[in-house]
């Protein structure tokens, strides 16, 4: 259904449905004037308190018993990546190599001659436990460019058209057969996204956008920088997110300082923040995570260190200098200690309560000890995590377990500690590593394959929407439904209360006892931001 997009300085009464607001639990309306919530209260005309401010009632809505709550933010993902895996070949449910093969085969049929980008592929997820050779990508698709991703991110298998012209066979990282991760396989991502036109990127960017939109997101914050897309894409998204109507973008720049700050000056574009994705080290899945003790599965491997700590030290005080956030991109317990070390050196020339100000954000932050908690909360930092990561590769014979053992599989992702700390918590998707999904990702917060890294359903919620925007340095009471805080919300459909269920009072409690018994979504009927209208249904 095409949007509707009220004027900004419309009145729009939103009645007769379930209003989760902080301050009025037992609300049924809510009254909009252009960007910001001016009035909630109850559909009683008789009690005079009930009464919406006076004045003229430019639009109705009619909820008929749905539930409104605030708006879900994604807050790391790559959008172009993206894009391209919700249009192209996207590996992520494939059960096997011979599967994947036959997708891909498909794929160049219906794009003959054209290049084939995808994601997600895992083969410690397939019974050939192997990933796919540059042979078998020439003979399913042809001679034409293939790229496909490892679900990480971190390491890709190429066609051997693509090895020649990005000159990755002969830079470090290259494992041969197509197989690439580092410096190898930042080249050939870099030739395969590189010839893209314009039109496909911005495509891309409007479909992301749209999902979003139909999913209550609200807002997306954009993980880019040169080792996974470049500054003329972030341009060219943080434009698109000016110019036409979708989620709100912030933007992450893992570059020169040059290119955030030159675009936090352009008139619209913006926030941009100096990091995000700024690799300290890789991943599990690929073995390049960097850990404080070797693997379980390769005794004399503790992965990789891309920076040391004065790196991560003279980041954060250019940021400071030039008013910026960093954000850096920490798996394992070693990258954590990395980070740490130099965010505390930059704290003994800048003060702590300084560092706490900036909100400096840690990506992932997966395996954590208590000192190290301890610390992040001490200098205030946000812990974007991904609670998807731990439904796909936790739990006893899952990946973690693989790679780490069983002690230290179970202290990954320890969300309850982070939260009791006092640690910002920030849900997200790393899409196209995940998909975007944030009810999904609110279950599997609650459902922690380790128990004591539960949180709850509510405390989920609240990270999945209130913790996006104060990731993003957004201090106007974004992500709660109270007066005076931005109208940007989601309207869902009211499931049938679960049989056996309590849900309490709160109307959010019926969407999350639904959630917990079935562990299906409620549907988005409606996503506002700011008092316009992204995505609604008839």
């Amino acid at each position: 259904m095409r949007p509707h997009h009220p004027p900004a300085s419309r009145r729009v009464l939103y009645h007769h449905g379930h209003i989760h607001s902080p301050t009025h639990p037992h609300a049924t309306a809510l009254l909009t004037d252009g960007p910001t919530i001016t009035w909630i209260g109850t559909d009683q005309p008789d009690a005079t308190r009930h009464r919406p401010p006076p004045g003229p009632i430019d639009h109705t809505v009619d909820l008929h018993g749905a539930t409104l709550t605030a708006a879900f933010v994604d807050a790391h993902l790559h959008t172009t990546a993206t894009g391209l895996a919700l249009d192209g070949v996207d590996l992520t449910d494939s059960p096997s190599l011979r599967h994947a093969l036959d997708q891909l085969t498909r794929a160049a049929r219906h794009r003959p001659g054209q290049p084939l980008l995808g994601t997600g592929w895992d083969e410690t997820r397939w019974p050939e436990a192997r990933p796919p050779t540059s042979g078998e990508l020439a003979r399913a698709a042809g001679p034409v460019d293939v790229y496909l991703a490892r679900a990480d991110g971190h390491t890709a298998v190429i066609s051997p058209h693509l090895a020649t012209r990005s000159g990755a066979p002969h830079a470090t990282g290259w494992l041969g057969d197509g197989l690439c991760r580092d410096d190898a396989h930042h080249l050939a991502r870099t030739a395969a996204y590189h010839d893209l036109p314009p039109t496909t990127r911005r495509d891309a960017a409007r479909r992301v956008r749209t999902h979003a939109a139909t999913l209550g997101i609200a807002a997306l914050h954009e993980m880019a920088g040169p080792q996974v897309s470049s500054a003329d894409d972030l341009a060219a998204l943080l434009t698109l997110a000016r110019d036409e109507p979708g989620p709100a973008i912030t933007g992450y720049w893992a570059g020169e300082l040059t290119v955030a700050t030159a675009l936090n000056h352009e008139p619209g574009l913006g926030p941009v923040g100096y990091g995000g994705d700024l690799f300290v080290d890789g991943s599990l899945g690929s073995h390049t995570a960097a850990l404080r003790s070797p693997y379980t599965d390769q005794p004399t491997h503790r992965g990789q260190l891309h920076r040391d700590a004065d790196d991560i030290r003279d980041t954060v005080l250019d940021a400071a200098s030039a008013g910026l956030q960093t954000g850096f991109h920490a798996i394992g317990d070693a990258a954590l200690d990395t980070v740490l070390d130099g965010i505390r050196a930059a704290a003994t020339r800048l003060g702590t309560a300084t560092i706490a100000a900036g909100t400096h954000r840690v990506e992932h932050a997966e395996l954590l000890h208590p000192e190290q908690i301890t610390t992040m909360a001490r200098l205030g930092l946000i812990a974007s995590v991904q609670p998807a990561f731990d439904a796909r590769y936790g739990g006893p014979d899952g990946l973690y377990t693989r790679r780490l053992g069983a002690e230290r599989a179970a202290a990954m992702n320890p969300f309850a500690a982070l939260h009791h700390a006092g640690v910002t918590l920030a849900l997200s998707s790393d899409s196209p590593v995940t998909p975007l999904d944030p009810w999904g990702a609110v279950h599997a917060a609650a459902t922690h394959h380790t128990a004591t890294a539960r949180i709850s359903p509510l405390t989920a919620f609240t990270a999945a929407t209130h913790g996006g925007w104060l990731a993003a340095r957004t201090r106007d009471g974004a992500g709660r439904i109270t007066v005076g805080a931005p109208a940007t919300f989601a309207i869902w459909e009211t499931p049938r209360p679960v049989a056996g269920g309590q849900p309490g009072p709160d109307p959010l409690q019926i969407l999350l006892t639904h959630l917990a018994h079935t562990g299906d979504a409620p549907r988005c009927l409606r996503t506002v931001l700011r008092g316009q209208t992204l995505h609604a249904l008839p």
